[in-house]
């Protein structure tokens, strides 16, 4: 009589443990060669270990001295702003470190009310939803809201949160041209057979620092019946007179349907996301969103701090017309010494290397010097190529 042991051995010829090692082993094998393909295309990312709190000065592990800090999206400075610290602290104090919960079932505070309610606010729009991060947002919305009677129409170098929420959705997806308002309304011409027509872009793009034309997006889908989304990450707290965003900076905030943005950026920048727009349409991803229903509720310090952050910007303009005085004397400065800098007008600058290899170099020699850069802000070229690959 043969055992369950024996049968195995006979029918597949190693034993099971041996043949789990064999699989573990082709797995490390493919797994270095994909490792080893990064390094090889100049594209590896290192991660700086910072031992201080984030800033315009920092300190690296590793580094003598302190680090002119480059490469944060801390546009306003808020995350080490006292009055924003303070919030948190007081938060964290009066609520608690989390929820241990999801928001509908026992991890919503008054605290995610007001801070909804005070989003929805400074946006101009009826109501807002917080989620763990603007990813979560992006990923959240558009299945949520389409369905396959409709279409989506994406900008071609929108940012990957945005396109993998697309991927998400039924609905008829269209891709135009970045930027290119002619292949636009080819696009929308064509999903006029459709019940629901969004279009969806980055206000401003986080690679190159150029700004979407949103009056000729807002005039075209006004033409054609559609809506129009914009993730504002890029632009909350900074652009426009006021901060508003891009909607406000170009003066479309009552043409702009939907609005995603972040709370990881310019308002405090610790982490969450939020959708504001419509009050039927909160409604329904309160209901519907996966992201919101499945993940914990965003910690009260977190709450806290983003909350504080909005008060500085709604009490004065001051900080944001410091932003725009500090970006032109960078822009300035930097093309008088010869680099070229992409986009127009907008915090970040990229500094056009061309290759990915000496953009590494070249952030590792910065570094030496006291100065932290990532190659996002000195090259262009491999984030690209890696995004032009994960396309609709």
């Amino acid at each position: 009589m043969w055992t369950g042991n024996a049968w195995r051995s006979a029918l597949f010829g190693v034993p099971r443990g041996r043949r789990a090692q064999s699989a573990l082993a082709q797995l490390r094998g493919i797994l270095e060669g994909e490792l080893e393909g990064i390094r090889g295309a100049g594209t590896w990312k290192s991660e700086r270990v910072i031992t201080s709190r984030q800033g315009p000065h920092i300190h690296v592990d590793g580094v003598s001295g302190g680090i002119l800090n480059f490469c944060a999206n801390n546009y306003l400075g808020l995350s080490s702003h006292p009055k924003v610290i303070q919030a948190g602290l007081q938060a964290l104090e009066e609520f608690g470190a989390g929820l241990s919960s999801v928001r509908f079932i026992c991890g919503t505070q008054s605290i995610h009310k007001n801070l909804e309610a005070k989003i929805a606010r400074f946006h101009q729009r009826e109501d807002a939803i917080l989620y763990p991060s603007c990813f979560d947002a992006n990923a959240g919305l558009f299945e949520a809201l389409l369905t396959p009677e409709d279409a989506v129409l994406s900008d071609e170098l929108n940012h990957a949160s945005i396109i993998d929420g697309i991927r998400l959705c039924k609905a008829h997806k269209y891709r135009y041209r970045h930027l290119d308002m002619a292949d636009l309304e080819a696009k929308l011409q064509e999903a006029q057979k459709h019940r629901l027509r969004l279009v969806a872009t980055d206000g401003a793009f986080s690679m190159d620092g150029d700004i979407a034309p949103l009056q000729e997006i807002c005039h075209l889908a006004s033409r054609y019946g559609a809506l129009v989304f914009v993730d504002e990450c890029h632009a909350t707290g900074f652009l426009g007179p006021t901060g508003r965003g891009t909607d406000e900076l170009l003066g479309v905030m009552d043409q702009v349907t939907i609005i995603n943005s972040t709370l990881g950026k310019a308002l405090g920048g610790a982490s969450g996301g939020y959708t504001t727009g419509p009050g039927p349409l909160v409604s329904l991803l309160r209901q519907r969103a996966r992201p919101y229903l499945f993940s914990n509720s965003l910690p009260p310090a977190v709450v806290g701090c983003a909350s504080k952050a909005l008060d500085l910007l709604m009490e004065s303009n001051t900080i944001v017309q410091s932003m725009a005085a500090k970006t032109q004397r960078f822009r300035s400065k930097m093309e008088a010494a010869g680099f070229t800098i992409s986009g127009a007008s907008h915090p970040i600058c990229p500094v056009m290397l061309g290759d990915a290899r000496l953009a590494s170099r070249m952030a590792d020699d910065m570094l030496k010097r006291g100065k932290c850069a990532g190659t996002r802000e000195l090259v262009m070229g491999p984030e690209r190529r890696e995004r032009e690959t994960h396309r609709l």
